[in-house]
């Protein structure tokens, strides 16, 4: 479950909870599914977010004096690049 599913387990719950006031429901309680729904969501945030801070991430920044044609820096000044490598187990399923 991602973020967007998450939030809207939340508030699909939250209209059940507070929005719907079904009559003659017989052994169903809206609100209290409405109730289960957001707190599966909020579980599921919060996976969400633990999950994605975890991810691991390398940050490579090279910095050199060297300009490359036609570029216009600083005299002097360092240029820098930055690339984000992401492993491999970091796939999306």
């Amino acid at each position: 479950m991602r973020i967007g599913a998450s939030l809207a387990l939340i508030a699909i719950g939250a209209i059940l909870k507070f929005a719907v006031h079904p009559h003659n429901t017989k052994g169903f309680d809206v609100g209290t599914a409405g109730v289960i729904l957001m707190i599966v969501g909020a579980i599921g945030l919060l996976v969400s977010l633990i999950w994605m801070s975890t991810r691991r991430r390398t940050d490579v920044v090279h910095s050199s004096t060297a300009v490359a044609p036609g570029t216009t820096v600083a005299p002097g000044a360092p240029v820098t690049s930055r690339t984000t490598y992401v492993q491999p187990n970091d796939t999306v399923y």
